[in-house]
C-alpha cells in the first residue's frame, strides 16, 4: 500500500496535522454541543446559521495558505529558504488585507446577515449575537492559517499542532465557564472562540520571528526586520496558485447559504440537524488534514528536488493509506450515528439528526480520498481542476438535488443526499485529474528552476 520509507515521512507529518485537526474542528463541535444543552435546538441552529459566515471567511484564508504551502514547500525543498521566507511575508500581508474588511462585515452586520438565512426569529437572534462577537477571530485565524501552513511547508507539523491544540483547549475552558459558569449563552461561547484564536496568533509571532519554544520550533524561514517585504513576480507567482484555491474554498462556503436556506423551509430542527451532519463529518475529516498536508508538502518538496517519480509514489501511496483509515472511521461513526447525535440535540430531534450524521459519516470516506488527492495537486500547484470539480460537485450536482426536496414529496431526504454528492463528485474528477500526470508538467513552473 505505502512504501515504508513513505510510511514514516507520512506518518511524521501527518499525525500532528490530525491532532490539530481535532483540536481546531473540536472548538466548534463543542461550540454546538455547550449551546446545544444550555438553549436547545434552536440555539443550535442560530449558531450553524452563524458558522456558515465564520466558515466563509476560514476558508478565503485557507484558500490563501494552500497557496502558501505550495510555494514554500518547493522553494525550502530546493534550498531556496530566503525566497521562502518572501513568500510567507507577502502571503501574511495578503491576509490581513482581506481579512479586516471580512471581520468589520460580520461585526458591523451581524443581524442582516444571518436574518438571510432563516426565519425563525430565536434562531435569528442567537446567530446574530454569535457572528458579532466572534467577527474580530476572523483576523486572527487568517494570520494562524497562513502561519500553520508555513510550518507544514517546511515539514514541521508538531508546532502547529501543539500551538493549535492548546488553544483548541483554551476555546472549551473559556466556552464552558462563559456559557455554563456565567450564563452568557451564545455570546460567551463566541467570546471563548475569540480570545482563544487570538492567542494562538499572539504565539505562533514568536516563532514565525525565528525564536525558538524551549529550544525547538522556530520557523527556518523567519520574518526578520531586514527581509525583503515585496517581490511582484513571487506575489503574482502566490496570487495564481492561490486564487483557484480561494475561489475553490468560496464556492464550499458558499453553497452552504441556499442549502441552509432551503433546510429552513423544513423548520429550525432541520437546520440543526443539518448543522449536526455538517459539524460531524468537519470533525471527522481532521484525518484528511493530516494526509493532505503531507501530500502537499511531501509532493512539493519532491518535485521542489526535481524528482517526479518519488512525488507521485507520495501522492499515490498517501491516497490509498487515506482509504483504508476513512473506511474503519465511516463503519464506526455510522454504527454510533444516534449517541453522537443525541451530544448536540434531545428528544425527537435525535431521529433526524441521526440520519444526517449517518449519511455524514457515509460521505467522509469520497472526502477523505479527495483530501489527499487534492493534496498531492495543490503540492504541484496544480489547483485549477481542483476548483472546477468542487464548482461541479456544489452547483451543479448537490444544490439542484437538495432542491428537489422543496418541490417534490422527498422533502429532507434531498439534503441527506446531496451531503453525498457533493463529495464524491470532485473525488472522480480530481482522481483522474491525478491519473493524468498534467500535475507534473503544471509544477514545473514554479519550481526554483523556473525563476533562473
Amino acid at each position: 500500500m505505502i512504501e515504508a520509507s513513505r510510511l514514516r515521512a507520512t506518518v511524521d507529518l501527518a499525525w500532528p496535522r490530525i491532532v490539530t485537526g481535532f483540536a481546531i474542528m473540536s472548538k466548534r463541535t463543542v461550540d454546538l454541543a455547550i449551546v446545544g444543552w444550555a438553549l436547545g435546538s434552536t440555539a443550535v441552529a442560530g449558531l450553524t446559521l452563524a458558522n456558515a459566515y465564520w466558515m466563509l471567511g476560514k476558508f478565503v484564508a485557507i484558500g490563501l495558505a494552500g497557496g502558501t504551502i505550495a510555494l514554500v514547500s518547493q522553494n525550502y525543498g530546493g534550498g531556496e529558504t530566503g525566497r521562502a521566507s518572501l513568500i510567507v511575508r507577502q502571503s501574511l500581508l495578503i491576509a490581513v488585507a482581506l481579512a479586516v474588511p471580512i471581520s468589520a462585515a460580520y461585526g458591523l452586520a451581524a443581524r442582516p446577515l444571518v436574518s438571510l438565512l432563516g426565519s425563525d426569529a430565536t434562531a435569528i437572534g442567537y446567530g446574530a449575537a454569535y457572528l458579532a462577537v466572534v467577527a474580530p477571530g476572523i483576523l486572527f485565524e487568517f494570520c494562524n492559517l497562513v502561519s500553520s501552513r508555513t510550518y507544514a511547508g517546511v515539514g514541521d507539523t508538531i508546532t502547529p499542532m501543539a500551538l493549535r491544540a492548546g488553544g483548541a483547549a483554551l476555546n472549551v475552558a473559556l466556552s464552558a465557564a462563559l456559557v455554563f459558569g456565567a450564563g452568557l449563552g451564545v455570546v460567551g461561547a463566541a467570546i471563548g472562540t475569540t480570545v482563544s484564536t487570538a492567542v494562538v496568533t499572539v504565539a505562533f509571532a514568536w516563532g514565525m520571528t525565528g525564536r525558538s519554544y524551549f529550544g525547538r520550533g522556530a520557523s527556518p524561514v523567519p520574518l526578520t526586520r531586514t527581509s525583503e517585504t515585496f517581490d511582484r513576480s513571487l506575489a503574482r507567482e502566490l496570487l495564481t496558485v492561490s486564487a483557484p484555491l480561494v475561489a475553490r474554498r468560496v464556492g464550499q462556503g458558499l453553497v452552504v447559504f441556499p442549502l441552509l436556506a432551503i433546510a429552513a423551509t423544513f423548520g429550525p430542527v432541520a437546520v440543526a440537524a443539518v448543522g449536526v451532519g455538517r459539524q460531524v463529518r468537519a470533525l471527522l475529516n481532521s484525518f484528511s488534514w493530516g494526509f493532505s498536508i503531507a501530500s502537499s508538502t511531501l509532493v512539493g518538496q519532491a518535485l521542489g528536488r526535481g524528482d517526479e517519480p518519488i512525488a507521485e509514489a507520495y501522492g499515490r501511496e498517501i491516497t490509498q493509506l487515506s482509504v483504508v483509515v476513512y473506511v474503519v472511521v465511516a463503519v464506526v461513526v455510522f454504527a454510533l450515528a444516534r449517541p453522537v447525535a443525541s451530544v448536540f440535540v434531545e428528544g425527537a430531534d435525535v431521529d433526524l439528526a441521526t440520519a444526517f450524521v449517518r449519511v455524514a459519516a457515509v460521505s467522509v470516506l469520497p472526502l477523505g480520498i479527495d483530501g489527499s488527492v487534492t493534496g498531492a495537486l495543490r503540492g504541484a500547484g496544480d489547483t485549477r481542476i481542483p476548483f472546477v470539480a468542487t464548482m461541479l460537485g456544489l452547483y451543479v450536482f448537490a444544490l439542484p438535488t437538495a432542491w428537489l426536496g422543496t418541490v417534490t414529496a422527498l422533502g429532507v431526504v434531498t439534503l441527506q443526499a446531496a451531503l453525498l454528492v457533493e463529495t464524491v463528485v470532485p473525488m472522480v474528477v480530481n482522481v483522474l485529474r491525478f491519473r493524468s500526470d498534467r500535475w507534473k508538467a503544471v509544477s514545473r513552473s514554479y519550481r526554483p528552476s523556473a525563476g533562473d
